[in-house]
């Protein structure tokens, strides 16, 4: 006997997988913020409002799979990582940082940012690739016989 997963299980189990490296991430910005970055001019502000979109978001993520706030929590990880990309090149407002440091936090919220998208994007695939099978079969069905 064999036994199939289904989809909604799968995708629960994604939404509860990135909600909670969501939230990780959002503790890490939060740390941080607590650690010294409030005091840095908009950097301070950008972690905090980064910490509190993350934590809003997972714990609606886990409430509800609605696409928005699956692109909500995908914007969020990506922003962060565009962030950590900007401050380690061009720079952010002016601010500067070199490598993984703050170290662990740095790489381990780069992980969890990661991870989101990664899991969002496994979610979203098997879902659109049921989708179109939909239409294509609705589309199959609505022509006219020829007989």
């Amino acid at each position: 006997m064999r036994l199939e997963r289904s989809p909604a299980v799968a995708d629960q189990v994604g939404r509860l997988a990135a909600a909670a490296l969501l939230a990780i991430s959002g503790y890490i910005h939060f740390d941080l913020y607590r650690d010294g970055y409030r005091v840095i001019p908009r950097i301070g502000t950008m972690f905090l409002i980064q910490e509190s979109g993350s934590f809003a978001v997972a714990f609606l993520l886990i409430i509800s799979g609605s696409f928005v706030l699956r692109l909500a929590a995908a914007g969020l990880a990506g922003g962060a990582l565009v962030g950590f990309v900007l401050s380690r090149t061009v720079g952010v407002f002016g601010f500067t940082e070199r490598g993984l440091n703050p170290a662990p936090d740095a790489l381990n919220s780069v992980l969890a940012e990661i991870g989101v998208l990664v899991i969002l994007t496994a979610l979203l695939v098997p879902a659109a690739l049921r989708w179109r099978r939909h239409r294509i079969a609705t589309a199959a069905a609505s022509l006219p016989t020829l007989a």
